[in-house]
């Protein structure tokens, strides 16, 4: 077959007519994103081999990077500079792998719960998380996420140091599947204008405790514990707060 003559309407890729610097540089923006599918497969790889402490140290870098990343996108702007990605979809998918699918497996291989109960738990995150992450009604006009966004990698942490008993882990799991459906306000920690600075005191509060706990293997001492329920019950507040009076 000959080739197709190119019609008058027909223009090359947005990206083949940009500069190479600031292609570039959209370019390892993307890739540092996609940064986080690795670390979050070394994570995967610790739940397996049952190294829980490295597990949550590649989720704690994955998380890292999914929290910076979107500012770095917006200050080089990537949607003009390297605009055959699509960002939101890449984030989208090392999410569902960090926040989901990885926490799912540590839970699973843990022995917190048994293996026959951590499975079917597992299952329904999975699936209610699938659901929750294709919603279009996911985030709120003031980045408000609308139901529990999914923060399984978070959950998962508070149960390997709490160690709760098992009805509790598995009761905690079924009302957070729940409220993912549920018009219930839940903070972004980076996002939300209202006490931006105070929630990214307490985000560094809880980075800083989790990694504690994480470099005490786990066995986390009464100043990690304390940090990650205090920052805990500052977002639940502020959310609440969002609730009740907007």
């Amino acid at each position: 077959m000959p080739p197709r003559k190119k019609t008058k309407d027909e223009s090359p890729p947005p990206s083949a007519a940009l500069p190479l610097g600031p292609h570039l540089l959209g370019l390892s923006i993307h890739l540092f994103t996609a940064a986080g599918a690795a670390a979050g497969f070394m994570a995967l790889a610790a739940a397996f081999k049952g190294q829980f402490p490295a597990m949550f140290f590649w989720l704690g870098a994955a998380l890292l990077i999914d929290g910076v990343d979107g500012t770095f996108a917006r200050l080089v702007k990537v949607e003009e500079t390297a605009p055959e990605y699509d960002g939101r979809v890449l984030d989208l998918i090392i999410d569902y792998l960090n926040y989901v699918i990885v926490p799912v497996a540590g839970i699973w291989r843990s022995g917190l719960m048994g293996d026959d109960l951590a499975l079917g738990l597992g299952l329904l995150i999975i699936v209610t998380s699938s659901l929750y992450f294709a919603d279009k009604r996911m985030k709120m006009a003031d980045h408000f996420f609308r139901g529990f966004p999914a923060l399984w990698n978070v959950v998962a942490l508070y149960l390997f140091v709490f160690k709760l008993p098992v009805w509790a882990n598995a009761g905690l799991i079924v009302i957070l599947c729940a409220l993912m459906f549920l018009r219930v306000p839940f903070a972004h920690p980076m996002r939300v204008r209202s006490f931006r600075a105070l929630s990214i005191a307490f985000t560094c509060v809880w980075f800083a405790s989790a990694m504690l706990a994480v470099g005490q293997g786990l066995n986390a001492d009464y100043i990690a514990k304390a940090g990650l329920i205090v920052s805990a019950a500052y977002f639940v507040l502020l959310s609440l707060w969002r609730f009740r009076f907007r």
